[in-house]
């Protein structure tokens, strides 16, 4: 049940992700810094999906991705449609990993440390949703600032 409950939720929080970008009027605005906001709307989808194919995909279904963490702020300009490909890319992903996850492993330890401490595959999910939605919301917020 939990398994069906975290991909529901990462696909529901992905597609608004998608909406998001989608709804930036002007696609050069996905790339602008304004006064205290230090990371872009774009940046922060770029990040998003790495954090995500990287801990979901890479370390739990050894997907082969490699995580440029420092590319995911520096990259600019990237085409929206990129950003839309590789949020259905960590969508399908994220379903195919936990798909494959046998319900006991979720009590298990996370295969790595994890902010310096041991945690279980369940408490990782849960973080990376609410982490997806902290930045969600700054995209949103972003997106709704610039766009008045």
């Amino acid at each position: 049940m939990l398994k069906e409950n975290l991909k529901e939720i990462f696909t529901r929080d992905l597609t608004k992700l998608k909406t998001e970008i989608e709804s930036y009027s002007n696609e050069s605005n996905l790339w602008v810094i304004s006064k205290n906001i230090l990371n872009s709307g774009g940046n922060l989808c770029l990040h998003i999906n790495g954090n995500l194919k990287h801990f979901i995909g890479t370390v739990l279904g050894k997907s082969g991705y490699v995580r440029d963490r420092e590319s995911e702020f520096k990259n600019k300009n990237i085409p929206r449609k990129e950003l839309l490909n590789s949020t259905d890319e960590t969508i399908t992903i994220i379903n195919k990993t936990i798909e494959s996850l046998p319900e006991e492993m979720l009590s298990k330890s996370y295969p790595k440390e994890f902010n310096n401490s041991t945690v279980t595959v369940e408490f990782l999910l849960i973080h990376l949703a609410a982490h997806l939605n902290y930045h969600l919301g700054q995209i949103n917020y972003h997106r709704r600032l610039l766009d008045k």
